[in-house]
């Protein structure tokens, strides 16, 4: 259960209330990829752990030293929709991985193009960059299926998404046979608003931890999402091989409709 998850448990009835469950990881179906850092660089490692009778379930995590407290975080957790699509990790003579830089122009689409892509995905349904940038792949096809069917106001109210500038902008990125992993994170909004002055709009019951019980005519969300993709160093379309998004702030965002 992530932060994002605990708040919005807040705002719910005792009766509907989760109760809290430690992660835990069978080691003996986690591989540890190491990235041969040099001297000032952050401390960093990616595992991917397997579940299922076959494995056929995977996830990508990825822990990180807070410079700051020099404890150990775990920064990033994202579900492989297919672990078949993983690329295969390049490890040295000495089982190290090897770090990439996720900004560097010899992939075929650095991080921040990246991050502008699943931003188009939901807000054009992949119309601008989205498309262009990514394969078609279960993960592209279900931010694009978020486009296209969100809006349940019908000719009551609208409702558009935004790209924002990233909440937790470093990423993380490890040499493969093709080119490199890389996981990030990107931030989006979603902005509902009636289109009618008379009407409001009330919260739903997960939202109330942050908006309360009272209706406004427009809202607007904030979504914190991870994500993990395969990109070639050719240049060929990446893969986006999962994501996962959890809302993190919403807020009243007044009488507008134009949000």
């Amino acid at each position: 259960m992530s932060l994002a998850d605990l708040k919005e448990d807040e705002g719910l009835p005792k009766a509907d209330q989760r109760p809290f469950r430690a992660w835990s990881y069978d080691v003996t179906k986690t591989d540890l990829y190491i990235p041969r850092l040099a001297p000032g660089q952050q401390k960093w490692f990616a595992a991917v752990t397997r579940a299922g009778s076959g494995q056929q379930y995977a996830r990508v995590l990825v822990l990180a030293e807070n410079t700051k407290t020099k404890d150990w975080e775990m920064v990033s957790t994202v579900d492989i929709d297919d672990p078949q699509q993983l690329p295969q990790i390049v490890l040295d003579q000495d089982g190290y991985a090897t770090p990439v830089d996720p900004a560097s122009i010899k992939l075929a689409a650095p991080v921040d193009l990246m991050r502008a892509a699943v931003g188009d995905n939901f807000a054009t349904g992949g119309k601008q960059t989205g498309r262009k940038v990514f394969a078609p792949t279960k993960a592209t096809e279900q931010q694009i299926k978020v486009h296209r069917t969100v809006n349940k106001f019908g000719t009551r109210g609208t409702t558009r998404f935004t790209a924002e500038k990233p909440e937790y902008p470093d990423a993380y990125a490890l040499k493969t046979t093709t080119g490199a992993l890389v996981v990030f994170s990107h931030t989006h909004a979603q902005h509902d608003a009636s289109t009618t002055p008379s009407l409001r709009i009330m919260p739903e019951k997960h939202d109330r931890a942050w908006l309360g019980t009272s209706p406004s005519p427009a809202f607007t969300y904030r979504f914190t999402c991870s994500d993990v993709a395969a990109v070639p160093s050719t240049p060929d379309p990446s893969t986006l091989l999962g994501y996962g998004c959890r809302r993190t702030n919403a807020a009243a965002t007044g009488p507008s409709t134009t949000v």
